[in-house]
């Protein structure tokens, strides 16, 4: 596939949509020879007017079994193309098509499904039996097993008066929180919301017209549905699709994505082993121009970052790095052409950070919930603030409460939960505030920065308030052959840590493991508060997985049934 960007010259037609089946039209209308969707080495490529003409028949086939506006459509599905063609086939009906995680066992989906009330379940091979047990599902569609969905077809179908009939307000999707504190929450998101949140982020970054990104992410995660699912449809970009998330660094070069989104260990694993491979470089000269280059940024980051002038001296050496070895670096990682590169989800160290800095990619945090539509708060690309997520992006309200709770109100705020009246009106007040349940705070120029999770933070038997997160962020990222953290010290005297060794890294390590674990923990000692140190740690001989018994399918951390499982190990760490 040919990489080019274009800078947009007139206002995207989605923009102006009330629907997002309003502006899937305008945009496949627009673009119709733009390539929509494809798979590595174009396996697969359809451009917008093919996936438009897709859409049209997958929904009447949808119709033909009985989905019609304002019922639910599950969707059990790895990242793969067929997705985009069901869930835009069923938002055109006025459905509420919603993604379910495929690390979920069977009673984590009967939940939802029946949440939902969902008649219609699309999957494929590899979860068809898990699907096939559901009670309460009238029809399972197998994408891969033979199913065409298409031969449904309702006779008298009209197309066009169905996505011309669905409203602003019509729920969209439903977005399951992660049942960290209870059972999961379907998070209603309306047409507007969505709508809302792509304008805004559009107004921040400034996506270019012909904008690239890569589906990898899974889609019952907000990022993941909004970056590569709902932006495209309004701003006409082309998704390329990847069934295997632990491939997705491998499609940066060819892809060359102009917006990409991760969570921190990805960013941690990616310095990690650009790290390594500086140091693995077996010609002496080549190795030292790298060193020579990373510290030229590193020093030019840091006073942009202060605020302080760049000296001429340090500005022309920097021009020197840049072409002779950061540029290359960039182009071989394939984040040469990015408008703008972000992470969220989790707090990431600010080395992390500064590090993507130094070598030219503009890594950003932002900040956003089901909730707000994952939307909220994001760093603009040309002024951002390391260790912050961003000044209140447009069309929201930011405050925070008495306790520092952050409350944010605007058009994406959800319009409420799924069967939950009162867990909706424990969460958005009479004024319609969200409670977000985060804690945060504002610097002098009104950038916010999220200190911790208002139930996780850590108060010491001393009454000292501390941030478990970021606690582990500074562990995780000490060392690349720690996996997943916890640290644990409510009540007590001090805080000790659960680790895991990360799978992909730690056999290299072999018999050194542990004391590669031991150097990188008291490396981040040294970065954090006395009374936040680690002081005593055990290495787990097991790994988290997303989706398991410690983590969400997202990777946050299960703190509640982790003290539970791990109970008799904490206790050991304490006596």
């Amino acid at each position: 596939m040919e990489v080019t960007t274009a800078r947009r010259t007139k206002r995207p037609a989605g923009l102006d949509a009330r629907t997002l089946a309003e502006a899937f039209q305008l945009t496949a209308a627009t673009h119709p020879e733009r390539v929509a969707l494809r798979l590595q080495d174009d396996e697969l490529s359809l451009t917008w007017g093919e996936l438009a003409e897709k859409v049209r028949r997958v929904a009447a086939g949808l119709a033909g079994l009985g989905l019609s506006r304002g019922q639910a459509m599950g969707i059990m599905l790895t990242n793969r193309p067929d997705f985009h063609w069901f869930d835009a086939a069923a938002l055109h009906l006025g459905a509420t098509p919603f993604s379910i995680y495929n690390t979920y066992a069977p009673e984590q989906i009967q939940f939802q499904v029946e949440d939902a009330d969902a008649r219609i379940v699309v999957t494929e091979k590899a979860f068809e039996d898990r699907i096939r047990a559901l009670k309460g599902v009238d029809h399972v569609i197998v994408v891969d097993g033979g199913d065409d969905v298409e031969r449904h077809t309702a006779e008298g179908f009209d197309f066009d008066a169905s996505w011309r009939a669905v409203e602003p307000e019509d729920v969209l999707t439903l977005i399951y929180t992660s049942g960290t504190t209870g059972p999961p929450k379907g998070v209603q998101l309306t047409h507007t919301n969505l709508l809302a949140a792509v304008r805004g982020f559009d107004e921040v970054i400034a996506f270019p017209d012909d904008g690239r990104v890569i589906s990898w992410l899974p889609m019952a995660h907000i990022a993941e549905r909004a970056c590569s699912h709902y932006l495209p449809m309004v701003l006409g970009f082309t998704t390329t699709d990847c069934p295997d998330p632990r491939q997705v660094v491998s499609y940066l070069p060819s892809v060359k994505p102009t917006w990409f989104f991760a969570v921190p260990r990805i960013w941690e694993k990616l310095k990690a082993a650009i790290e390594a491979g500086i140091e693995a470089e077996p010609d002496e000269e080549r190795k030292k121009a790298s060193k020579w280059a990373l510290d030229v940024g590193l020093r030019k980051v840091r006073l942009e970052q202060a605020g302080e002038p760049i000296p001429d001296e340090l500005a022309a050496e920097h021009a020197k790095a840049d072409e002779l070895v950061l540029s290359k670096m960039r182009g071989l990682l394939g984040l040469d052409q990015v408008e703008s590169v972000n992470v969220g989800a989790a707090p990431t160290p600010r080395e992390v950070i500064e590090f993507f800095h130094a070598i030219g990619v503009p890594l950003a945090e932002l900040w956003g919930m089901s909730e707000t539509t994952g939307y909220g708060c994001c760093n603009p690309p040309d002024k951002i603030k390391i260790g912050t997520v961003g000044p209140p992006s447009p069309g929201v309200e930011i405050k925070l409460a008495d306790d520092g709770e952050v409350l944010i109100r605007g058009a994406v705020v959800t319009s409420g939960y799924r069967n939950q009246p009162d867990k909706t009106a424990e969460a958005i007040d009479s004024e319609g505030w969200l409670h977000t349940g985060d804690v945060g705070e504002f610097d002098d120029d009104g950038y916010l920065k999220i200190v911790d999770r208002k139930k996780e933070l850590i108060i010491n038997a001393a009454g000292k308030n501390m941030s478990p997160a970021n606690i582990e962020a500074k562990v995780k990222a000490s060392s690349p052959v720690i996996g997943q953290v916890i640290a644990v010290g409510d009540m007590k005297p001090y805080n000790v840590a659960l680790i895991t060794l990360d799978p992909d890294v730690a056999p290299a390590f072999g018999d050194r493991a542990a004391a590669e674990v031991e150097r990188g923990v008291a490396a981040a000692n040294e970065q954090l508060a006395r009374v936040e140190q680690i002081k005593r740690y055990t290495i787990l001989d097991t790994e988290w997985e997303p989706g398991g018994d410690e983590l969400t399918p997202t990777m946050k951390l299960k703190r509640k049934p982790i003290h539970q499982k791990y109970a008799n190990q904490i206790d050991e760490l304490y006596s």
